[in-house]
């Protein structure tokens, strides 16, 4: 897909991911239309200075809650990447009825307003929290996504097609625990909840990427999901602090130990790729034809865990990863 002269509307713009996608677009764009959409007009005075106003980049203040804002956003648009969401753990728990307006229902106008405006392609943002949920947050996301792989459904008499993007816990992201350890070391001692837990870890600019072969690829109602590596806490803490005294503090509620990207249940009907697996709809009458005679078909029962991988960063990768 060519999108050299595209219109895209990235949700959730101003956010870590947001920005990565809007340097890569204006270095591989350049006549591309960008249409940053969020509610904060700080951090988008903040983006107009880093990327010194460029003429194709465009700031749109709204809310996902918003379907007409949404609306009016869409005019036009070729491409709409769904980053928006309330993603930390805690804020979903206390504040519920707010994580599913966002969440859910943010989703659910996304998808209606791009069917409605005939946008080509939707890239949904997705997290392995969503799988086997066990909190609220991974609850609402694993809805989403079944919001926007059954969106096809309605969109099946137009152009429009839909799909999303699932990773794990992305390098620096804003609330994530590197900044966390980084003010820590400061003070002469980290935390962890539980020396056990393991995660998946991908850079800001491999979930770009990942999005971009989503948009190209992508037929209607696949779940992409990358091959990445999974990391220690414990070799996370040392990398960041060599010797530095570590308490543990007890897991957090909503919290797992190991994170999951696929599950048995869904190996059934996923195809295995070199560069990650596509999940495949059980049940797309709308037709899905995407480019999948290069892959094969992953092995019954198979787990992607965090816990199991094959591909791990130690603290020396991780040390060099961070600088």
């Amino acid at each position: 897909m060519d999108l050299s002269d595209a219109t895209i509307l990235l949700t959730g713009g101003t956010g870590s991911f947001g920005n990565a996608f809007v340097e890569y677009a204006l270095r591989n764009w350049p006549r591309a239309t960008v249409r940053v959409f969020s509610r904060d007009e700080l951090k988008q005075y903040e983006m107009t200075e880093r990327f010194g106003h460029a003429d194709l980049l465009r700031f749109f203040i709204g809310d996902v809650r918003d379907r007409n804002r949404l609306v009016r956003a869409m005019q036009g648009a070729d491409i709409v990447v769904h980053a928006a969401a309330m993603k930390q753990v805690p804020a979903c728990e206390y504040n519920p009825f707010e994580a599913i307006q966002t969440n859910v229902i943010g989703v659910q106008n996304v998808v209606d307003a791009a069917i409605d405006a005939g946008v080509e392609r939707v890239v949904a943002l997705s997290t392995d929290k969503a799988v086997n949920p066990v909190n609220l947050y991974g609850a609402t996301k694993l809805c989403a996504e079944k919001i926007v792989v059954q969106g096809n459904a309605y969109a099946a008499r137009s152009r429009t097609r839909l799909s999303c993007v699932r990773y794990g816990n992305v390098v620096g992201s804003r609330g994530s625990v590197v900044p966390l350890f980084r003010r820590q070391r400061e003070e002469g001692r980290l935390t962890v909840t539980d020396p056990r837990m393991t995660r998946f870890w991908i850079t800001l600019e491999e979930a770009v990427d990942l999005v971009v072969f989503a948009l190209n690829e992508g037929s209607g109602g696949e779940v992409f999901v990358p091959k990445i590596p999974s990391i220690r806490i414990t070799d996370l803490a040392e990398a960041m602090a060599p010797g530095t005294p570590v308490e543990t503090i007890g897991i957090r509620p909503g919290e797992k130990i190991h994170e999951l990207l696929l599950t048995a249940d869904e190996s059934r009907h996923s195809i295995e790729l070199e560069r990650g697996f596509v999940i495949v709809p059980e049940h797309p009458w709308w037709g899905v034809d995407g480019p999948w005679t290069d892959g094969k078909p992953v092995e019954d029962g198979f787990v992607y865990s965090s816990e199991t991988n094959d591909s791990w960063l130690g603290a020396d990768e991780l040390r060099e990863l961070l600088t």
